[in-house]
């Protein structure tokens, strides 16, 4: 009995340090095969798929007295969420100035950014700035430009291309390889083959 006794008193001392083994096995095999939690995924880069279409529509934007900045129409158009652009099939553009003036501007295709402010016009690109009167040197006759591409800038009034246009000035005629226009400041520098007709105005 004392040995019996002896063995059930060791068994009662080792018993919280074989309890706390144990424990500490099951809590590590719990670790080893529990599912990791999955990372957060990062943040998707927006992608140039479209995200909305327009068919048959209309834009029209405003300034702050109501009067209308610009109408954008097109036959059907695709909104891309990277750049934030619209590209336009069979676009026209009209855009009013500070003083009222019109700029129209039509195309095969067009990719604008929302406000309609500044448009990439593809494929047999026209832009017109019709004449203002104004008064003596101020006074500005039409201006047309024609290209396979043009850049315009609707509210600083600019004019861009890389290739090879055309521009009508009043009954005056230039063709170039390149243009950049700013109708602001009157500057106009075409480049690469540049050709000219100058028709004298009424005596």
């Amino acid at each position: 009995m004392a040995l019996l006794r002896e063995a059930w008193e060791r068994f009662l001392l080792y018993l919280p340090l074989v309890f706390m083994g144990t424990l500490a096995l099951v809590t590590y095999w719990l670790v080893q095969t529990t599912p990791q939690a999955a990372a957060p995924a990062a943040q998707r880069a927006p992608s140039h798929d479209p995200d909305y279409f327009m068919d048959g529509f209309t834009v029209k934007t405003f300034d702050a007295t109501g009067r209308m900045r610009s109408e954008v129409i097109g036959e059907k158009a695709r909104h891309y969420p990277d750049t934030q652009r619209l590209e336009i099939d069979f676009i026209r553009i009209r855009s009013f100035d500070d003083q009222g003036r019109l700029t129209t501007a039509t195309a095969n295709r067009g990719l604008t950014n929302e406000d309609g402010s500044e448009v990439q016009l593809i494929g047999n690109a026209v832009v017109i700035r019709e004449s203002d009167p104004g008064q003596g040197a101020k006074a500005t006759p039409r201006m047309e430009y024609r290209g396979e591409f043009l850049h315009a800038f609707m509210n600083t009034e600019q004019v861009k291309s890389h290739k090879p246009v055309e521009l009508l000035r009043g009954r005056d005629r230039f063709t170039a390889d390149t243009l950049d226009f700013d109708n602001v400041e009157q500057v106009l520098q075409m480049r690469g083959r540049v050709r000219g007709t100058l028709v004298p105005g009424p005596q």
